[in-house]
């Protein structure tokens, strides 16, 4: 019977992590959004503007300075939390070691991804696995209910310890998959559960000064990590004893592993998450028949709870483990590995078999259950496989379009020279620059309006000749390149967000080395990187690498404002005082509440030849500009566009206004028209020589994200982006009359 009032709401995984975190009332949650993770921030964003919690969120620019934002917060002695997903955990993993080494608590949710590559955004548990050897304890969560449930344990069991700690769960299943749920009804009840926590260290103490992350050698770090491992075993008491006051509490009860008519099963499925209440279904039809079936799964990855294990599993014929990952080369996954050596060492030796099934979010139906425990019940004598086996053909690797030659890319339409240290362009009319060969097919599959297409065929305009063309991770990769079908006629490469300038100058130096070696012929390739989607946040450390060593390629940055492809979370470069998914409107918010980042005086700083602003309202200035990008990344070194993105469904306008939402965005002088030759600033366009300049509210309401701004109550807010507007705008027309600038 509980004791405790609770209170039924229906909401998915991601959203009752969030309702957790919110009753705890942390005091930072450091993030950065990827799917499908992203959910959590979003709802605790949403409450924050409605004053229901004082978690101070800080969006980080990349999944490692997430978890940096996080370590540092809870060296200062507050709680802290977290949410991720698949590669955006990998990215963050060195720094789990560091939180879990000094021993600082933090709660992460993880809501189970495929890592890439190739890109599948769909759940496995192919990211979770990789954390196991980081020193955090991990918590497995197979329904909505059990991701609140944790969350309101781990934090208790994390502060016991003095360890980190991750509850996941299955991405897109669990995560998004709404239920009735049942939840404590009063905030407070949460907090006196919990308890106060008083850290044993804080960095924010000047008079008990301390040293935190010492540089150690033979034999601290020994002690270190075998106190860390004294740390972990001490977790399954603590875990014990927290999950029985949680059951008397709400009369919803846990341990580190369950059974489900294990008792006298002859055949056991061993499997973790959502699929395992699907096992249970497969488990009472075969019942039905007089097979003695049973289902298990863990609710502890680590400390992994073999004694657990082994007492469920003792009485069976057959185990048949279910992995949704494989440890390539290894003959199973993690879980495989590790319920088979569980029970060898335990001396209870049943047939073990594997299976590895569900990767890529591969739907998991009851008859799949039913022949997974089927391989059991006909004594399979394959104790290693994927199920379905899914190996499909060898096909030669062909173009989906017939490839574009140099003469047909080369119509000569387009002159550049060279005039006392700058390029001067000569023909590339719009009319002219139709002779030339589109890269980019009509077959994609962007929404109507949408500028990335718009604005990469402009680039392409511009340039003669190869191409060979690189797309970060984000909605032009997306609806480009669904296998086994492409929009391109040129060749293509991916990568994530946070590498697309390294992989393209690995490549870029490859062609060289090659042509070096006389292993191709000489020749030119214009070697491009498209990004967007705020891949100039996550991707900005190795866009300036790139810069700095001065490869010769172009950057090309399609600016829609936003996170757009994990459904639009506030970016660096979204305008102040937009409404996003992770900057809500509300009596505590106004949207975003900080000023764009200023990308090309950034990379400008990086001392490239060339860099530029375009715009599609002004097409003929962009195609003249793609145009002297070309000879600057062929004879100079790295080359920086941006252009202003149009995005309609994020945006909240219609895609028929687009080009005129874009042309307000210049003659506000939000995204003046400018370039930066070798140095030197040149004004393309200004509109206030032809009166056309306007006040940046005439921009900023045409767009449904940032009409709330017209209201009264939020005029101090336009005062501070129009003078911050008008500064940007007079230091650059400062720099254009400057001859050295």
């Amino acid at each position: 019977m509980a004791t405790v009032k609770q209170t039924y709401i229906f909401e998915s995984g991601n959203e009752l992590a969030a309702h957790a975190a919110k009753q705890i009332n942390y005091h930072i949650m450091g993030y950065y959004p990827i799917t499908p993770s992203t959910q959590v921030a979003e709802m605790l964003d949403s409450l924050k503007a409605q004053g229901k919690h004082q978690i101070d969120l800080i969006p980080a620019e990349g999944e490692h300075s997430a978890a940096g934002i996080c370590y540092g917060a809870s060296v200062g002695g507050g709680r802290v939390f977290n949410a991720t997903s698949a590669n955006g955990l990998l990215y963050a993993l060195e720094q789990l070691p560091v939180q879990s080494g000094t021993r600082f608590p933090v709660v992460m949710n993880v809501a189970c991804r495929t890592v890439s590559g190739p890109l599948d955004i769909k759940g496995d548990h192919s990211d979770i696995m990789y954390a196991l050897n980081t020193g955090w304890l991990i918590l497995f969560a197979s329904s909505p209910q059990e991701v609140y449930d944790f969350n309101i344990c781990a934090i208790k069991i994390a502060e016991a310890v003095h360890l980190p700690i991750i509850i996941a769960y299955d991405g897109f299943f669990t995560s998004h998959q709404k239920r009735r749920c049942e939840v404590f009804k009063n905030d407070e009840d949460v907090r006196n559960f919990i308890g106060e926590y008083t850290a044993p260290f804080s960095a924010l103490e000047p008079d008990k000064p301390i040293t935190i992350g010492s540089y150690m050698n033979e034999p601290d770090l020994m002690i270190n990590k075998y106190q860390l491992h004294i740390a972990m075993e001490k977790s399954r008491k603590v875990a014990r004893e927290v999950f029985e006051e949680f059951g008397e509490l709400t009369d919803r009860y846990y341990s580190a592993a369950e059974g489900y008519m294990h008792e006298d099963a002859d055949i056991l499925l061993v499997i973790l998450g959502s699929a395992y209440h699907t096992a249970k279904q497969a488990v009472d039809e075969y019942r039905n028949q007089g097979k003695k079936c049973g289902a298990v799964t863990l609710h502890s990855l680590r400390p992994f709870p073999s004694k657990e294990i082994v007492e469920l599993c003792k009485n069976a014929k057959t185990v048949v483990i279910a992995d949704r990952q494989d440890s390539y080369g290894a003959g199973g996954g993690n879980l495989s590995l590790e319920v088979k050596a569980a029970l060898l060492t335990a001396g209870v030796m049943p047939k073990t078999i594997t299976r590895i099934y569900g990767l890529g979010g591969q739907d998991f139906f009851l008859e799949d259950a039913k022949t997974l425990l089927g391989c059991g019940i006909e004594d399979t004598t394959d104790h290693f496989d994927y199920y379905p086996k899914v190996a499909g053909e060898k096909n030669e690797i062909r173009p989906f379009f017939e490839p574009i030659s140099e003469q047909e890319a080369s119509p000569g339409v387009i002159s550049v020279e060279e005039d006392e240290g700058k390029f001067k362009v000569k023909g590339a009319t719009i009319n002219q620059t139709l002779k030339i060969p589109k890269r980019l097919a009509p077959g994609h599959g962007a929404c109507p309006g949408c500028g990335i297409p718009v604005n990469v065929n402009l680039l392409l305009r511009g340039i003669e000749g190869n191409v060979v063309l690189l797309f970060q991770t984000g909605c032009g990769m997306v609806v480009t390149t669904p296998y086994p079908q492409t929009a391109f006629k040129v060749t293509y490469v991916h990568n994530l967000f946070q590498n697309g300038a390294a992989t393209l100058s690995g490549l870029v130096r490859m062609y060289r080395s090659k042509q070096q070696r006389g292993e191709l012929p000489e020749g030119e390739i214009t070697f491009i990187m498209i990004s967007g989607d705020g891949g100039m946040d996550i991707g900005m450390g190795s866009a300036l690498g790139t810069a700095i060593r001065g490869e010769n390629l172009i950057i090309m940055e399609y600016d829609n404002g936003g996170y757009m492809n994990t459904g639009y979370q506030l970016s660096y470069s979204t305008p102040k005082g937009a409404k996003s998914a992770t900057s809500h409107l509300g009596e505590n918010q106004y949207g975003k509440s900080f000023f764009h980042k200023d990308t090309p005086q950034i990379m400008a700083a990086a001392n490239i030849p060339y860099v530029a602003t375009v715009a599609e309202s002004n097409p003929q200035d962009f195609i003249r500009k793609a145009a002297k990008a070309q000879m600057y990344a062929r004879n100079y070194g790295t080359v920086y566009l941006k252009a202003l993105s149009a995005c309609p469904l994020n945006w909240a306008d219609k895609p028929q206004n687009e080009r005129s939402v874009i042309a307000a965005a210049v003659d506000s002088c939000y995204f003046p028209l400018y370039e930066i030759e070798r140095g030197k600033t040149a004004l393309n366009y200004n509109p206030e020589d032809s009166n056309k300049k306007i006040p940046i509210i005439d921009f900023l309401s045409l767009m449904g994200r940032t009409k709330h701004l017209k209201n009264e109550k939020y005029a101090d807010v336009v005062r501070e982006i129009q003078k911050e507007t008008d500064r940007r705008f007079k230091r650059l027309k400062a720099m254009a009359e400057n001859p050295l600038l």
